[in-house]
């Protein structure tokens, strides 16, 4: 589709994609993180080890990323809407059996043809949203795309661990199922057709390449924590294969006349290659606090899972208002925006910062909302600034890019930020416990200790406890710390963007 059949849409089929690439990418959105919801069951099901069925959720990433790059191929090749029936077609195939899986090897493989399939949905479906609306309309379009992408990774595995409870965990898959089924019809009836190129050739050596070095890093970062890092020969070998595919991928891509993806594209064009770190950034932003935060209020703080779901919810509300001033938000500088979306996002992680193991309830869906507010805010000029200087027959490729980027940022901090806080807990445990020894003349007053005692073993047991719960807080607030970090890096580098022209509205 070029850029001038934008207008040959009719009001009605602009709003028909707009609902199926939405209803499409909340289906596929969801189903990433519904295994962790799942993950206790499976494992008592399955007869498998924390380990064996970590690779449930570790090989639908890994099978994602490597398939996200092949979508400008693709779309190439066999045409836009061809390419997302079939995507959505074999994405809801592999859905129903995931649930029919009778063992573990079953499951895996059909996470894995999930996460393949339902990858090039996502950016096939933001790229036919820019080309589907005038450039105007990309604001609020792309708003609406945005929230379904919050929204479902956040409903999701509540409501897959809840079905999952009452009915078994085939059901927690199946749920989805319905709006897969029409999602496939909607893809064959409404994408416009587009164009294909049966000569469309594909770069092997990029393709092949690219994808050992995103699958080497994916199981790096998915699997480095429980294996110790460096000090396994698994993590070293497969960081060195990481390394050494991304090398070669590059010195291809830079000689190649041809190349599977385009290196120089984000040389060449200034906002195209800061849209791509500044995506990094924000993907590093987008899913930590959803991830890090539940395991720290369930085991520490005493915070029933029911809490803990609202909270989620609270964000999924806060990405929905922040989504709806972004429409409004559209008529500023785009630049502006996004800055005021990463302050927003600072200002949540220094409260982050401040929490303590006794932080109330308002205070977390408070800031859980805040944090959805700025995610939404920021979302819609991150976007706009990207592709606004981009030709529209790249949109395909880079949008692939686009998104790649957004889950290895997510991966990246996610990864570090788990390691920080192990790492951080053990050595302040270590240092705190210190303290607690009969020679301590401190612990002696009265005022110090409390009604805490360490004369006896139940009271010694309940003082280790307490410095556990104390040195992970620490360990959750340094993970907090870099957060606002990345959240503050954003400010600047929005600087640099050029200001998108906009396209004037028809009369």
């Amino acid at each position: 589709m070029t850029d001038d059949t934008v207008y040959r849409l009719t009001f009605t089929q602009r709003i028909l994609v707009l609902i199926m690439v939405v209803l499409g990418t909340t289906t596929y959105s969801a189903t990433i993180l519904i295994s962790s919801a799942l993950l206790p069951q499976l494992q008592g099901a399955l007869s498998a080890t924390q380990d064996e069925i970590s690779w449930v959720m570790t090989f639908n990433i890994v099978a994602t990323a490597v398939a996200t790059p092949m979508t400008g191929w693709l779309a190439g090749r066999f045409g836009r809407r061809a390419t997302m029936f079939w995507c959505s077609l074999f994405f809801a195939g592999a859905t129903f059996m995931c649930g029919a899986a009778g063992s573990l090897d079953e499951l895996i493989f059909w996470r894995i043809v999930q996460g393949a399939f339902g990858a090039p949905l996502v950016p096939l479906g933001q790229t036919l949203l820019l080309d589907s609306f005038p450039r105007y309309q990309h604001g609020p379009v792309i708003s609406i795309y945005g929230m379904a992408n919050m929204i479902g990774p956040a409903v999701g595995p509540m409501f897959a661990g809840e079905i999952a409870e009452a009915y078994g965990w085939q059901w927690g898959f199946w749920m989805v199922l319905p709006l897969a089924v029409i999602t496939v019809v909607g893809f064959r009836l409404v994408v416009p057709a587009g164009s294909q190129d049966a000569q469309v050739r594909l770069d092997w050596t990029g393709f092949l390449t690219l994808s050992v070095a995103i699958a080497a890093a994916q199981l790096v970062f998915s699997r480095g924590q429980r294996l110790d890092w460096f000090d396994s020969g698994e993590i070293i070998l497969v960081t060195f294969l990481a390394g050494l595919a991304f090398y070669m991928f590059v010195a291809h891509s830079l000689t190649a006349e041809t190349p599977f993806v385009s290196v120089r594209l984000m040389v060449a064009d200034r906002n195209y290659g800061l849209g791509l770190v500044l995506v990094t950034l924000y993907g590093m932003l987008n899913f930590a606090p959803i991830v890090l935060l539940p395991p720290l209020l369930k085991q520490h703080a005493g915070i029933p899972e029911s809490a803990i779901g609202t909270m989620i919810g609270w964000r999924g509300i806060g990405a929905a208002i922040g989504f709806f001033l972004a429409i409004f938000m559209g008529r500023l500088d785009a630049r502006a925006s996004l800055i005021a979306g990463s302050l927003l996002q600072v200002a949540t992680g220094a409260w982050l910062m401040a929490f303590d193991l006794n932080v109330s309830l308002f205070a977390l869906n408070a800031n859980s909302c805040l944090q959805g507010i700025a995610i939404g805010v920021s979302w819609v000029p991150l976007t706009v600034i990207t592709f606004a200087t981009l030709a529209p027959a790249r949109r395909a490729e880079a949008m692939a890019m686009f998104h790649l980027l957004r889950n290895f940022g997510s991966s990246l901090f996610i990864s570090v930020a788990v390691a920080e806080i192990v790492r951080s807990t053990a050595a302040n445990y270590a240092r705190m416990t210190e303290f607690i020894s009969l020679h301590n003349r401190a612990l002696e007053l009265p005022w110090v200790m409390g009604a805490w005692s360490i004369d006896t073993l139940p009271g010694l047991a309940r003082v280790a406890n307490e410095i556990t719960r104390q040195a992970a807080m620490i360990g959750y607030v340094n993970a907090f710390v870099l957060y606002t970090i990345v959240s503050a890096t954003v400010i600047p580098l929005a600087l640099l963007a050029r200001t998108p022209r906009t396209e004037p509205r028809p009369v």
